[in-house]
């Protein structure tokens, strides 16, 4: 007699969670002068020990609570506050004190389109808004909810006492029920929906996690590197923190560098790391570049989650770390819904590559079950494919708002109440050898670099950008875990479109990662039921963008490229070309940007590495860091001792005198008129001369200050100049036309910054206010020569006792250099093209979205 088929159902361990609100589990650590929190940027590092975090986020919650009680729950019965705020230590004293005062907190980046925080605000109805100095406060202005900057929050509360709310002081008194977070994701009606996560779901993962993964005696900091409104960052964040570990904030510009993040990890020894498998892929690459530094060896446990884990990268992790050494490289699979992870298998050596045909995603977390299910809703046989369903306590509550209650459901199969719920997932999933194999999405939803995209979504935007007749979106790649949204539009007969308007106009409406590659085309094929033949489009793509380094047909314009740089500038552009293949968009040229051209960090790697094989040398936070492709040649060496070599040695930095008035003319006029970035709207208004009178007219002020600077090449030649003031001892100059709507604009900027976040007086504030480099210097003596220019003003105001320096760019060039190379802060990072003058015009106005002025301050240590 043969044995019964085995039914695909897998059950995860039952075992006993202290399910609470997270508070009550922190309360423990309250008196802790151990170090909670770490954060560090260019302006200095901050360390925040337990009890100031307990302290202050006490204040803070009583704070929060007094603003939030008079606005009152939303349709839920929820109170939601929104953190609107980059990772820094604040927005965790922000995350937690939410939690104090009663309420849930709903993260938004401040650089989502308008069009989200919109839906997010009239969808979660928050009672309260916070956010920092990198938001702009007119993002919530219309939505009817208040607002309020962190800063002032922190003032009020410093008032306040530092002690545990009583629960007069607070909005609800949380439950374990309670609801903790609400994340907004693309649901299948493309519509983001707020997911409603509960304390217990939280706590059910992290327990998990706790005693799977145990902390060991020797980890004493963990990182928190994912975005906060990815699912994620929740275990990343309170997981440490509950453990009474530090948690150091990385910011943006050191995960989105490989170079940058091993050397954090490894000065930090950090033991632990979750990541989606394209970062893996990007630290992978940078570590075979140093093979015999061995770096990271004290990282033992890798964690995927967001995007399929491919054996071929798996292969490469256990090549590069070996294995019998206690390398552990997990794959975790979930949704938000799920509490992000609910299934997780764990690689320890390289042979378990072959126990099934793909990577699994595993057996459930302790007290959830995994059924896949037919149409009928009955479980399928052991290796059949069925829908992934989900039971048990890592379930989400449900939507803002009751929304897609389909999506939830009563669980017919349920064997203990624990059970009683079902959650749809979307996916497919085959039971082989006893563990759950991924087998590809049942809708449109897929996940880039570890977000889920809904191509819906994405289509819907796409074809309501004027002047698109249709737009059909698709996914192409993602089976080799590089995956790209490709957008194939038709347009209207009167419509003169081209691929990268319609990319510009959808930056109002999508995030960064659902951003397509549009490919215009004539018509889109059809099937002989009238549907879109998707997999004709793709064909057509593949075979006008074929990889094949033999095959590729390059765009290539060498136009500005200096004769003795012509062959770096070869090796440069045919190497980008062969790297970005498919993905490549545009000529490539000295202008074009790499990113602009399609890559991302991990096709910048890739980028390096092919130019050391052909013997060009260059940095990896100089190539992340370029403005252009121009920039980028002129960073690149011929060896890797070359590589840092400081080009500003080749000029001096002297005091500005008289005889250097007219050469200082030529190079601000050379410098604004013909290639600034405001001066191109109003060209109409502003003559050469205009410059010229404008120097004069302050020459006498400058010269007496004795605060400007000019550099001289080697044959005491200026080539470049910076013209600084006393912040508050700038003289009254008269200016015309579009030369004073454009003085008119930079003050507007810097005064909300400098008359409110700077120190009063005379003597403490230099503000570099124009700075200008000689039209014959080449692009890399040019970004030389702006680098040594910043560093005579510095040395200038550190010689003169000022507190900082103090400066508007609105060049992307000097605002890199500004922030990552050159340590400034940006106090304040403005959309120009938002800004209406005095007399109501909005005279940038067709200045694009990305567009930015950036306000920066830089302390003298």
């Amino acid at each position: 007699m043969g044995s019964l088929p085995r039914l695909s159902v897998v059950t995860g361990a039952r075992v006993p969670v202290p399910a609470a609100p997270l508070t009550k589990h922190l309360e423990s650590l309250t008196g802790r002068d151990a170090t909670a929190l770490v954060f560090s940027d260019e302006t200095g590092s901050v360390r925040v020990s337990y009890a100031e975090l307990q302290a202050r986020t006490n204040a803070l919650g009583r704070a929060i609570a007094a603003h939030a009680r008079p606005i009152g729950p939303n349709r839920d019965g929820d109170f939601i506050i929104a953190v609107c705020m980059q990772p820094t230590h604040n927005t965790i004293m922000a995350l937690l004190a939410t939690w104090k005062a009663g309420a849930a907190y709903v993260p938004m980046e401040p650089n989502f389109p308008q069009a989200r925080i919109t839906h997010i605000l009239k969808d979660a109805e928050p009672s309260l808004v916070i956010y920092d100095n990198t938001a702009n406060p007119a993002m919530f202005s219309g939505s009817g909810v208040p607002a309020i900057s962190f800063e002032e929050l922190s003032s009020e509360a410093s008032g306040l006492p530092g002690d545990k709310p009583s629960d007069m002081e607070i909005l609800l008194q949380p439950t374990a029920n309670s609801i903790a977070i609400v994340l907004y994701t693309s649901g299948s009606t493309g519509i983001p929906k707020g997911v409603r996560l509960p304390y217990s779901a939280i706590c059910n993962r992290l327990w998990w996690q706790f005693h799977t993964f145990p902390y060991s005696k020797t980890e004493r900091t963990c990182v928190w590197k994912t975005t906060l409104t990815f699912v994620d960052s929740v275990c990343e964040i309170w997981g440490p923190l509950l453990h009474g570990r530090t948690l150091l904030i990385l910011p943006r510009e050191t995960t989105r560098d490989p170079q940058k993040l091993v050397r954090v990890l490894a000065e930090n020894e950090v033991q632990r790391l979750l990541l989606v498998p394209t970062l893996l892929r990007s630290i992978l690459m940078y570590l075979s570049l140093n093979p015999g530094e061995r770096l990271l060896q004290r990282l033992k446990l890798w964690v995927c989650s967001g995007e399929a884990l491919g054996k071929d990268l798996a292969a490469q992790f256990f090549q590069y770390f070996g294995d019998n050494d206690g390398y552990k490289l997990a794959n975790f699979y979930g949704s938000t819904e799920v509490m992000g992870d609910v299934t997780f298998y764990v690689l320890e050596r390289s042979e378990q590559l072959n126990i099934h045909p793909t990577i699994p995603i595993g057996k459930p977390v302790d007290n959830c079950v995994i059924y896949l299910l037919d149409e009928e809703m009955n479980p399928v046989r052991e290796a059949e494919p069925g829908e992934v369903w989900v039971a048990g306590s890592n379930l989400a509550l449900g939507y803002v708002g009751g929304q897609a209650p389909e999506k939830f459901c009563d669980n017919p199969h349920a064997s203990h109440p624990d059970f009683g719920r079902l959650y749809r997932t979307g996916d497919f999933g085959v039971l082989n050898k006893g563990v759950v194999l991924y087998a590809g999405r049942t809708d449109s939803q897929v996940k880039i670099r570890g977000h889920r995209v809904d191509l819906q979504e994405v289509e819907r935007a796409v074809s309501a950008v004027e002047g698109v007749e249709k737009g059909v979106v698709l996914c192409y790649g993602l089976d080799h875990g590089n995956p790209e949204i490709l957008a194939f539009v038709t347009l209207k007969p009167e419509a003169r479109l081209a691929a990268q308007h319609i990319e510009a106009a959808l930056k109002n409406t999508l995030t960064h990662y659902m951003l397509p590659q549009v490919i215009v085309i004539e018509n889109i094929p059809q099937l002989v039921n009238g549907k879109v033949d998707r997999q004709a489009l793709l064909k057509m793509y593949e075979n006008t963008n074929n990889n094949d380094d033999s095959e590729i047909s390059l765009d290539i314009d060498y136009t500005g490229v200096e004769p003795e740089h012509m062959e770096a500038a070869k090796a440069l552009f045919e190497t980008v070309g062969e790297v970005l293949g498919r993905a490549a968009r545009g000529t490539l040229s000295v202008r074009s940007g790499f990113y602009e051209l399609g890559g991302n960090s991990l096709n910048s790697i890739y980028t390096i590495t092919r130019l050391r094989d052909r013997g060009y040398y260059i940095e990896i936070s100089d190539f992340l860091g370029a403005a252009n492709l121009g920039d980028v040649l002129s960073h690149l060496s011929n060896g890797p001792d070359d590589a840092t070599e400081n080009h500003e040695s080749k000029f001096k930095a002297v005091p500005m005198r008289e005889d250097h008035e007219q050469q200082v003319i030529d190079m601000i006029v050379s410098s604004f008129y013909e290639k600034a970035e405001l001066e191109q709207f109003l060209k109409h208004e502003i003559a050469k001369d205009d410059y010229a009178l404008c120097v004069r007219a302050c020459w006498s002020a400058l010269l007496q200050a004795r605060l400007s600077v000019v550099l001289e090449d080697l044959s005491g030649t200026p080539v470049a100049v910076a013209l600084n003031f006393d912040a508050r001892d700038e003289p009254e100059i008269e200016l015309k036309g579009g030369l004073a709507k454009i003085m008119g604009f930079l003050e507007f900027v810097e005064s909300s910054v400098r008359d409110t976040m700077l120190p009063e007086g005379k003597g403490t504030i230099l503000h570099s206010f124009m700075m200008a480099t000689a039209a014959s210097l080449s692009p890399r003596d040019n970004v030389a020569a702006i680098r040594a220019l910043e560093h005579a003003t510095m040395r200038i105001a550190r010689d003169r006792r000022f507190h900082g320096v103090f400066t508007t760019n609105t060049s992307p060039l000097t605002q890199q250099l500004g922030t990552d190379v050159l340590g400034f802060q940006t106090l304040l990072d403005y959309q120009i093209n938002e800004y209406i003058d005095p007399n109501g015009d909005r005279i940038f106005g067709k200045a694009s979205d990305d567009m930015r002025v950036i306000v920066c301050w830089k302390p003298i240590e």
